[in-house]
């Protein structure tokens, strides 16, 4: 009986990502090298199902029978053996996902997907050794991943795109707001866009125009405050296209438009300010704490999924 999603990698993305599917009702196994590894993961992935339950996102009843769903394995391929569905999220490696993928691609039935939760490397790299890389598709979630809904399901050059529908429909069910991405290219679709805003706020900082702190203020309390309803292109047809095009016509020959990276973030790198885990980035950590704005940043996500599936989403 094939009733079994499988999780293989159940650390801080496969632990999520468990938790997900156990709470969509599907028996669902996180396989790690070994079984304290395992166990642990399995464990943190109890723990997201409570903290959806104690914030709302699960009833009591739905959260019991997920963490009744839950199971920890350390045989990949003897799980294989009930697997419906799998999704790799270990190293981010393209030759430990290789090997992964070309194991289970020899003792899965064809009609198994087999996906990747990659957030950088290609599906159509990963696949590269799999005798059917149609079945096999990227399943980036983002992290949170038991809390940001999103997730990119990105076809590679040979996947079957009635498989990666497939998957993206089932992942509907998993209360994920699941987007196609129709072409295996660097940055998938969302990171692509993040990356625009990146540059564009680190040229903000290097030339002087704003703080750090008051960059990520005016996007927080602003465009973002739209976004989780209110996406850029929903945006221009609100306000009509004719201005759309008249700001870009005046803003866009403005705003920075390198195609490598900011010689602003690689000085701060070459300086050894890489952040907080240094005490020191765009912002002085020594001064405030990165896991408080963490757990500020989670707390206002729960409050948003709240917010979204009162009003309906995109």
């Amino acid at each position: 009986m094939r009733d079994t999603v499988m999780v293989v990698g159940s650390g801080m993305m496969g632990s999520g990502i468990g938790a997900m599917s156990a709470l969509a009702g599907n028996r669902t196994v996180l396989v790690d090298l070994d079984a304290a590894r395992a166990e642990a993961g399995r464990q943190k992935a109890v723990e997201c199902i409570r903290l959806r339950e104690q914030n709302g996102l699960a009833s009591p009843e739905q959260a019991e029978a997920a963490v009744g769903l839950l199971f920890a394995e350390t045989d990949s391929l003897a799980v294989a053996g009930r697997a419906r569905l799998v999704i790799e999220a270990i190293v981010e490696k393209v030759e430990a996902k290789q090997a992964l993928f070309a194991q289970l691609d020899a003792v899965l039935p064809v009609e198994v997907p087999i996906c990747s939760n990659t957030s950088g490397l290609r599906i159509t790299d990963i696949s590269a050794r799999c005798a059917h890389p149609e079945r096999t598709v990227t399943t980036h979630f983002w992290l949170p991943a038991h809390l940001v809904p999103l997730v990119e399901v990105v076809m590679g050059d040979k996947t079957d795109e009635a498989v990666a529908a497939a998957v993206r429909d089932e992942l509907r069910g998993w209360k994920k707001a699941p987007v196609l991405v129709k072409k295996d290219l660097p940055g998938q679709l969302a990171n692509r866009v993040f990356q625009a805003i990146i540059r564009e706020s680190i040229d903000i900082v290097a030339s002087g125009l704003a703080s750090a702190e008051d960059v990520d203020t005016a996007i927080s309390c602003g465009m973002a405050m739209r976004f989780p309803v209110w996406g850029p292109l929903k945006h221009l047809d609100a306000i009509g296209l004719e201005l759309g095009l008249s700001v870009q016509q005046t803003v866009l020959p403005s705003i920075c438009a390198d195609r490598t990276a900011s010689p602003y973030i690689e000085q701060l790198v070459a300086e050894g300010r890489l952040g907080a885990k240094t005490g020191q980035g765009f912002y002085d950590w020594s001064t405030r704490s990165i896991e408080a704005d963490m757990n500020r940043r989670d707390a206002f996500i729960i409050e948003a999924v709240k917010a979204v599936e009162r009003v309906g989403g995109q």
